[in-house]
């Protein structure tokens, strides 16, 4: 085949996956639970904690749904839901796009930062627990569990400069590998004589439970809303609407069991107070009481499944960032691929973030808390946007198209989930994790995103700007 038939290496990226390569990318949320699953039992009661997680993975498969659509539409995006925000809100707000993009970019983008704290606080929990020292520069400080994280940040960084397949062969490992925690978690507890699930408590009652709930779901959406990374592979899926929909449904499916049964079998096993006194690393506690001396080896499969979450990030965040350049919502520079169809500019460009994110703020909760403002608020955007992409391109290609009654639960879906954003973001009193330290540091990435797009392209986009008669121009005329 000629080099004139072939697409640009630089700006394509590789058709090698199936749908089975995103299920098992979404097994990052599974895995994610370790970050939050002790403080939410602690805060909510264990009861609580379950129905909150469910009834939050409820609320992201309704939202995923709507994904399935957007994403047969949009088959060659590698913006995932960010790319379908600014498609359908261009016409009306074209700022829209660098807001989403950089909303959902930060909280994947800064995942490195975050697990790669957990795993150095199990490291120091399970093996160095005499490495208490800190060293301090100025402003900030470098614990054992910081220094563990940093050079987790650097081994994932050189594995995705590999290429797709490198990735995915460490992410089937580490996907495997996580079967055996999630088996002990939910299958081995009721066997055990501690396992006490009616001991569990419910801490939500009234309006002041109604508040907590919300605060709590806005810290839970990005482990279960995370599934959606399904979506963002489309376009190096072989068959990117089979593919994409099966990655979906399963990957929703599969987290709606997982997150409602853990908080019921490990919360019952291990017990409330025990949580709450280390809801960090209380696990590492219920792996010796279980299974003895193959404690090491469990806390292993603990971060070898924070790794696939770390791993996953970094693939997806990464094309998000190359996707904004691309489209020229950033510096296009970071729109480029290396000869291994690896977006190395933008892994760069996230290799320098996390660092500072994990020096700087540390605590993987507080981290988490900065991501989701924009996170939220890209799916607000995204969902919204499969109404207006079905009032402004009724006509548009939809290989998937949902029956009618999504589009009224597509406006309660994005009711409720801005409901959770406007509690949650201010909400940081009810858990005590995060605080305008963290609040001012998302509004601020938000706002350079947009900025950035401004002096980038914005002044060019008003000239170009496409209208919405002309969106709506190829209606169906009755």
């Amino acid at each position: 085949m000629s080099g004139q038939m072939q697409p640009p290496p630089e700006v394509e990226l590789p058709k090698k996956m199936r749908w089975f390569d995103g299920f098992a990318m979404s097994m990052t949320m599974p895995a994610a639970l370790i970050a939050t699953l002790g403080a939410s039992v602690a805060g909510l009661g264990g009861w609580g904690a379950a129905v909150l997680w469910a009834a939050s993975m409820i609320l992201a498969m309704g939202v995923n749904w709507i994904y399935m659509e957007l994403s047969t539409m949009f088959p060659d995006s590698s913006g995932g839901i960010a790319h379908y925000a600014a498609e359908a809100w261009k016409s009306r707000a074209p700022w829209v796009g660098p807001l989403a993009s950089v909303g959902y970019w930060l909280p994947w983008g800064t995942n490195l930062a975050t697990y790669g704290a957990v795993t150095g606080a199990l490291v120091q929990a399970q093996w160095f627990p005499g490495h208490d020292w800190v060293l301090f520069f100025g402003p900030v400080s470098i614990t054992f569990p910081i220094l563990v994280g940093l050079i987790v940040i650097f081994v994932l960084y050189g594995i995705n400069l590999a290429g797709v397949r490198m990735t995915m062969a460490f992410v089937y490992v580490t996907a495997a590998i996580l079967m055996i925690p999630l088996f002990v978690f939910i299958v081995l507890p009721p066997f055990q004589a501690g396992w006490a699930p009616m001991d569990l408590s419910w801490n939500l009652h009234g309006f002041e439970g109604l508040h907590t709930a919300l605060v709590w779901m806005y810290i839970m959406a990005w482990t279960t809303f995370g599934v959606e990374v399904c979506a963002t592979f489309a376009p190096e899926y072989r068959d990117s609407v089979k593919d994409t929909t099966k990655a979906i449904k399963a990957a929703v499916l599969f987290c709606l069991g997982v997150f409602f049964l853990i908080p019921i079998t490990l919360g019952g096993y291990a017990g409330e107070a025990a949580i709450a006194d280390d809801p960090a690393t209380f696990f590492i506690a219920s792996f010796a009481k279980m299974i003895g001396g193959a404690s090491d080896f469990m806390v292993l499969c603990l971060i070898a499944s924070l790794l696939l979450i770390m791993l996953t990030s970094v693939a997806d965040a990464s094309r998000v960032l190359f996707n904004m350049g691309k489209e020229g919502m950033t510096f296009r520079s970071v729109g480029r691929l290396n000869r291994r169809g690896v977006p190395v500019r933008a892994l760069n460009v996230m290799l320098v973030m996390n660092i500072l994110v994990l020096v700087v703020l540390q605590s993987p909760l507080a981290i988490i808390v900065t991501g989701n403002l924009g996170y939220i608020l890209t799916h607000i955007l995204a969902v919204s946007g499969f109404l207006l992409l079905r009032k402004d391109r009724p006509d548009a290609t939809r290989p998937v198209k949902l029956p009618r009654f999504f589009v009224p639960l597509a406006w309660v879906l994005a009711a409720i989930m801005a409901l959770i954003l406007v509690v949650g973001a201010t909400g940081f009193a009810v858990t005590g994790y995060g605080g305008y330290k963290e609040l001012g540091i998302a509004v601020s990435v938000l706002s350079a995103g947009v900025v950035i797009w401004w002096f980038v392209t914005g002044r060019r986009y008003r000239r170009d700007r496409p209208s919405v008669e002309s969106e709506s121009s190829n209606k169906t005329k009755v």
